[in-house]
């Protein structure tokens, strides 16, 4: 084993070990492989960086500009209110047509984008027809992962390895060509999930009316007496903050209320501020006897009926740029002039020192702004908006340059007229051409994050055909495995790969995956196809746990769910997967 080979290992079990730790995001880890990998010697500079024009990343850069033309014309919320309609009627037929939308809508736009439109639109249903989200929210992230494998467009997992093994010197995959496969596994799941979801999955209370239950448990008036020594000094000085660290909603002075407050509003006699507060640090404040608490508010809303604002459940999205700061790294309050009231964070309900907490991908926010303030921050793609959705109009001089566009990469790619890269970027162009998107816009709609995190493990992969790594891991397996069919084989590398797309990234596991097996195919002297579907399927269908999947993250808050109902219902359905896919991969694509 050559000196370069022990460092790639030792790189890779480094990246390993902060994926499980998460101690940084996802990308920042990535980025920080492929860098020690640049440093060490066993990539040059230029070898290191090749994931920034690698035709995976540039594939899936266009793929997320094409997603949100298609988003922004209001094509797919047009059928939002029909949806609603017909789910009205119970929870059956609400589970069979989110289910079906779902995985119908992530074929084609990108999975996590679709499970972001469908949430709003669920819970509203949820609100209306008195279902409870945990019975519904799971089967929707599902299905979407579901659809994702149908179409070599579905998921960006699939564009990884397949424009990876291009790049290999193995034949890419076309449009449609694991379709038929990958809907014989959405029958499965869709039967599994159908009669599953009402036995298995909880029935729990609205996450977000519990949300504002808890905040108006806390909600207190403190006014300003005569004397009291906070008078005349701004908000950060205060005793009010500096002592009992409160979070202050507004001030209300000759009944006015006022909003907008920075570290320095001056407080004055007689203001009466409206805070969130703990009935012990309450109890504090009264038996200080320097200021007046205003009654007893306990369970009262939290704004009042003259208020300009409203209380929204918001959920903070895949590639948000909320994700891994704190409210006060990103100066929240000030920047965007909306108040966090609670965090649902990892299922544990935060009240206390909001300011600090660092956010996730999948937090609940309870947000207190009017709606343009709230809608600024949506359209930045910062967060989801739960509550009060409201479709949005089709517009037609929008929506029918985008469908043709869309349609056009899919029918080129489909009949080999070209490449998905091609025909992606070209498609990414006349979206901006013809005004479906702005410039501005397209930037926006690219999730940075996952171009930087597929960047980076790339370079995993390089690192390993490069130092032989991939050849004597491939060489290994045969050795272990040769003598089984290679059914068998794959198998176990289905396996092997599921599991570890729980603990790494699903891209991560690809961009690992990916040269093993086809190197392991040349040494068994069989088609590596098979064993490249098996990757693509085995990296989008993880269901075990809340974070082995965006979608699965995105879910986890807004239903209400614990660690434990992944587990509960996605291990049955991927064991099922892994013994249906070992079955029917080999025979469509035979080895």
């Amino acid at each position: 084993m050559s000196v370069q080979l022990i460092v790639t290992l030792v790189i890779i079990g480094t990246g390993i070990f902060l994926f499980v730790r998460d101690y940084f995001s996802i990308d920042t880890t990535s980025v920080l492989i492929m860098a020690l990998f640049i440093v060490s010697g066993v990539l040059s500079p230029e070898e290191g960086f090749s994931g920034f024009n690698h035709p995976a990343t540039i594939t899936l850069g266009c793929m997320f500009v094409i997603s949100a033309g298609v988003f922004h014309s209001g094509l797919l919320e047009g059928v939002s209110e029909k949806m609603v309609k017909l789910a009205r009627k119970g929870y059956i037929p609400a589970l069979i047509v989110f289910c079906l939308s779902s995985a119908l809508f992530s074929a084609f736009v990108n999975d996590t984008a679709v499970v972001a439109l469908l949430l709003p639109v669920a819970l509203r249903v949820c609100r209306e027809s008195d279902i409870s989200p945990s019975r519904l929210l799971i089967p929707i992230s599902f299905c979407a992962l579901f659809g994702g494998t149908c179409t070599l467009i579905g998921t960006s997992t699939n564009i990884l390895v397949s424009s990876y093994a291009e790049k290999l010197g193995v034949e890419g995959f076309g449009m449609f060509e694991f379709s038929l496969a990958a809907l014989c596994l959405l029958a499965i799941g869709f039967i599994y999930i159908f009669f599953a979801s009402p036995l298995i999955l909880p029935k729990r209370k609205n996450t977000a009316k519990a949300l504002k239950e808890e905040a108006e448990n806390y909600v207190s008036e403190i006014v300003i007496p005569e004397g009291c020594p906070d008078t005349g000094t701004s908000i950060s000085r205060s005793g009010l903050v500096r002592e009992y660290e409160l979070q202050i909603l507004s001030i209300r002075r000759n009944d006015i209320n006022i909003y907008h407050i920075s570290p320095e509003t001056t407080i004055q006699q007689g203001d009466v501020i409206r805070v969130i507060i703990r009935p012990d640090t309450l109890n504090l404040i009264h038996e200080a006897g320097r200021y007046t608490i205003k009654g007893d508010l306990k369970g009262s809303p939290l704004k009042s009926d003259d208020d300009e604002r409203h209380l929204y459940e918001v959920i903070i999205p895949f590639g948000s740029s909320l994700s891994g700061n704190s409210l006060r790294a990103v100066n929240f309050r000030r920047k965007y002039r909306s108040s966090v009231l609670a965090i649902r964070h990892r299922g544990a309900l935060q009240m206390e020192k909001l300011a600090d907490t660092r956010l996730l991908e999948g937090d609940m926010l309870l947000v207190l702004g009017s709606y343009e303030e709230v809608q600024a921050l949506s359209s930045q793609g910062m967060i989801v908006i739960l509550s009060e959705h409201k479709s949005t109009r089709v517009n037609l001089r929008k929506a029918i340059p985008s469908l043709v566009i869309a349609s056009g990469v899919i029918l080129a790619a489909t009949l080999n007229l070209t490449s998905i890269l091609i025909s992606s970027m070209i498609g990414s162009l006349l979206m901006i051409i013809t005004a479906t998107l702005k410039p501005t816009e397209a930037y926006k709609a690219i999730e940075w994050k996952v171009i930087f995190m597929v960047a980076g493990v790339l370079s995993m992969g390089t690192a390993l055909e490069k130092t032989g790594g991939a050849e004597q891991m491939a060489a290994f397996i045969e050795q272990s495995l040769g003598s089984y069919d290679p059914r068998i084989t794959l198998s176990l590398l289905y396996l092997a790969t599921f599991l570890s797309t729980n603990i790494l990234s699903s891209k991560a596991a690809a961009a690992l995956m990916t040269p093993i097996v086809i190197n392991l195919a040349a040494a068994m002297n069989v088609n590596e196809r098979p064993f490249l579907v098996a990757v693509m399927f085995a990296c989008s269908l993880t269901f075990m746990t809340p974070v082995s999947y965006p979608t699965n993250t995105m879910v986890y808050a807004p239903g209400n769910y614990r660690f434990n109902d992944f587990l509960k219902i996605g291990t049955p359905l991927n064991i099922i997967t892994w013994i249906v896919a070992s079955l029917i991969i080999p025979y469509f694509f035979p080895f």
